[in-house]
C-alpha cells in the first residue's frame, strides 16, 4: 500500500525509527539482540492486530511500512480503512512472515498505530461532542517533534482539519507579538505589508477586533472567551472574515462554543494529549 504525504518522507522515518531502536552507531548496536539470541534465523510467524476498544483508527500503512522495511517478503493484509470506526475485538491487519523481523518492527509499528489511533478517537469524540456542522474542529501546533505531518493526518482521519501546518504557511499574531510590536493593529500591518497572504490575530478583548479587521487581518482567533462574549465578536466581526474560537475548550465546553456562530474551534489537547488507543498484536509460529 502507497501512504504519501506531502512533506514526509516515509521511508526516512521508517530507519531512523528502526535505527533508533536498534541503537545503530551505539557500540554493541545495529542488532536485536533479544530476537537473534532466541529465534531461529528461518523461523515464521502469523500475527493478527486487533482493537481492544472502541477506535477511530489511523497509521496502519504506516505499520505495514515498519514490517516491510524489516522483511520485504512479509505477507500484509489491512483489514480496516483508515478512518473507519473498529469495535472493539475487530482485527485490524493480518500479517505474515520471517519472525526475527516481525519481532524487530513490532514495537515501533505498534507505538504508531495505537499513537494515531489514539488521537483520530479523540478527534472523533470533539466532533460528536461538538454536533454542529456548521463548525470545524482544528488542531494546532502543539505536536510531538518530528511527528507533526503524521498527528495531523491522525486528525483528518478523525474528522478534524488542520490548523496551519507549521511557521511558514500563515501568520498567528498573538500576544507576545503584539507586546513587541506596540499593538494588534501595528502588528497586523507588519505582517501585511511583508505579503503575507494569511494573517491570523489572536484577539482576547472586544476592542481588539476592529484594529486588527481595520489593519487587514484575514482570521481572528477569539482567544478564551466564554460563549456569550464569543456571540458579541462574532456579531462584530459580522462575517467579514472566519473566526476561531481557542482556550478553555473541553468536552464540556465545546458544543456552546461552536454554537455561538464562529466558523472553528481549535483544540491543542487533539495532538498533545491524546491517549494510546488499546491495541494489540499476538504472533503464532508457523
Amino acid at each position: 500500500m502507497t501512504f504519501v504525504l506531502p512533506g514526509f518522507d516515509l521511508d526516512r522515518f521508517v530507519h531512523d525509527t528502526l535505527a533508533e531502536d536498534l541503537g545503530e552507531g551505539l557500540p554493541g548496536g545495529g542488532r536485536d539482540v533479544t530476537s537473534e539470541s532466541v529465534i531461529p534465523a528461518d523461523a515464521r510467524f502469523s500475527g493478527v492486530m486487533d482493537s481492544r476498544d472502541a477506535i477511530r483508527v489511523a497509521g496502519l500503512p504506516l505499520a505495514e511500512a515498519f514490517f516491510r522495511a524489516c522483511d520485504p517478503a512479509v505477507e500484509i493484509e489491512i483489514l480496516v480503512a483508515e478512518g473507519a470506526e473498529a469495535l472493539p475485538g475487530t482485527d485490524l491487519m493480518r500479517l505474515s512472515g520471517n519472525a526475527r523481523a516481525l519481532l524487530t518492527a513490532e514495537r515501533s509499528a505498534l507505538n504508531l498505530v495505537q499513537h494515531l489511533s489514539g488521537i483520530a478517537t479523540m478527534v472523533r469524540a470533539y466532533v460528536t461532542a461538538m454536533d454542529n456542522p456548521a463548525c470545524t474542529l482544528l488542531d494546532t501546533r502543539k505536536t510531538i517533534p518530528g511527528l507533526r505531518h503524521l498527528e495531523k493526518y491522525a486528525v483528518r482521519m478523525g474528522g478534524g482539519a488542520n490548523h496551519r501546518m507549521g511557521l511558514w504557511d500563515a501568520a498567528m499574531i498573538k500576544d507576545n507579538h503584539v507586546a513587541v510590536a506596540g499593538g494588534v493593529a501595528e502588528a497586523v500591518r507588519r505582517a501585511r505589508a511583508a505579503g503575507v497572504a494569511t494573517i491570523i490575530c489572536e484577539v482576547d478583548r472586544i476592542d481588539q477586533i476592529e484594529p486588527a479587521l481595520g489593519a487587514g487581518a484575514t482570521r481572528l482567533l477569539l482567544d478564551n472567551m466564554e460563549p456569550e462574549t464569543l456571540r458579541e465578536a462574532v456579531a462584530l466581526v459580522a462575517g467579514r472574515v472566519p473566526t476561531e474560537a481557542s482556550g478553555g475548550i473541553n468536552l464540556q465546553t465545546i458544543a456552546a462554543k461552536a454554537a455561538t456562530g464562529v466558523d472553528y474551534v481549535s483544540v491543542g489537547r487533539l495532538t498533545q494529549s491524546a491517549p494510546a488507543a488499546d491495541i494489540g498484536l499476538d504472533f503464532t509460529p508457523l
